[in-house]
């Protein structure tokens, strides 16, 4: 069966920014540099510590040679910014196409300087429209914005949509307001009327210490995707735009059971905490339902309680060229994973929901 990926990444290459980005960020745009014995690494103007590139396409890597520290751009995946490579890549996993989403660029969603983001994150779309256009059926780029107000946003999605992306990565954090505030109601509708999906991704919004080993950390991660969607959910946003398609992406999906009963038993003993005149119309989990996409790839529990959520909103994804990705040995784990789904859940969770999201000509990409 055909196959789609509807998270997988890029590794940004030395001149993603400085070659596009605006000429007036030009001297501080970030650069690829050799940091010695930490490796090869983005150093951002404004960040205090660089991007290093251990973590970013560590796929396929025994555990014991996953390391932060260390790695040289060229010794990694040439696919992750080599359309050709990429094709062998997708072969070598059994995947047929793949919706991207950026590497370095999830770190600058938390920068604190909006003009800068916005400079970088322009110069970033310039640079996947041209990866993704090599093999436009088999590539689908998702854009990023730096929100820095509702209508700049508006202003970006048409520009995305103008260079043939298929969705937007939002920063966790906008720059005015939050995004429960019908300042952004334009927005979500620009979203729609474009065919735009919103998406949310692990890592692009700001998380707080983590108590106990480091290791801990990796466990909290999601949590800052599901405040995303439950402020979604909870602050009226899918009351007011119940057409709109919004992604939690890479934050598993396991969990999503349980968070809708959660919030249905918060609004049922606390709903009279909401500000007047936002209450809802139908039980949260409702909203969940009809309007979160979630993307998950080594997540046996999306799978097996598949039945108890909205599968035909389950997403799988390989997450490559990443150090989670089940790359290439996806088609092994899939055959343990999916054992239990019916013919139509496999079908709808590997394929067919990815391409209803975005638009994906599936006849288009078996014929490649």
């Amino acid at each position: 069966m055909t196959v789609l990926s509807a998270d997988s990444h890029i590794t940004e290459p030395p001149g993603t920014y400085i070659d596009h980005i605006d000429p007036a960020f030009a001297d501080r745009a970030p650069r690829l540099t050799d940091l010695g014995e930490i490796g090869d690494g983005f150093v951002v103007d404004g960040m205090a510590r660089p991007v290093v590139l251990g973590t970013v396409a560590a796929a396929g890597k025994p555990p014991e040679e996953i390391k932060l520290l260390g790695s040289r751009f060229a010794d990694l995946h040439r696919g992750g910014w080599d359309p050709e490579a990429r094709m062998a890549d997708q072969v070598r996993d059994g995947v047929d196409a793949e919706v991207i989403y950026p590497s370095v660029g999830m770190v600058l969603c938390n920068h604190p300087d909006l003009d800068y983001k916005k400079a970088c994150f322009d110069a970033y779309n310039i640079w996947l429209a041209g990866f993704c256009g090599a093999h436009p059926t088999r590539l689908l780029g998702l854009g990023q914005t730096a929100m820095r107000t509702p209508d700049e946003g508006i202003a970006d999605l048409e520009r995305i949509k103008a260079l043939g992306l298929r969705g937007v990565t939002m920063p966790g954090e906008p720059g005015v307001e939050d995004y429960d505030s019908p300042v952004y109601d334009e927005f979500w509708d620009a979203a729609v009327e474009l065919g735009l999906p919103p998406s949310f991704h692990i890592l692009t919004m700001k998380a707080g210490p983590t108590r106990g080993p480091k290791m801990n950390s990796f466990l909290s991660i999601v949590r800052g995707c599901q405040d995303i969607m439950g402020m979604l959910v909870l602050g009226g946003v899918f009351e007011r735009h119940p057409d709109l398609k919004v992604v939690c992406a890479e934050a598993d999906a396991g969990w999503v059971p349980h968070f809708m009963y959660r919030m249905d038993h918060a609004y049922n003993r606390h709903r009279n905490w909401l500000p007047p005149g936002q209450e809802l119309s139908r039980p949260p989990s409702e909203y969940f339902a009809d309007n979160v996409y979630v993307t998950f790839q080594d997540d046996w529990t999306a799978f097996r309680f598949a039945g108890d959520m909205n599968w035909r909103h389950l997403l799988w994804a390989n997450d490559f060229p990443h150090s989670d990705s089940t790359w290439p040995w996806s088609q092994e784990m899939l055959e343990k994973h999916t054992g239990d789904l019916d013919p139509a859940q496999k079908q709808a969770i590997l394929c067919d929901n990815t391409a209803a999201l975005y638009g994906i000509d599936v006849e288009a990409v078996e014929a490649v």
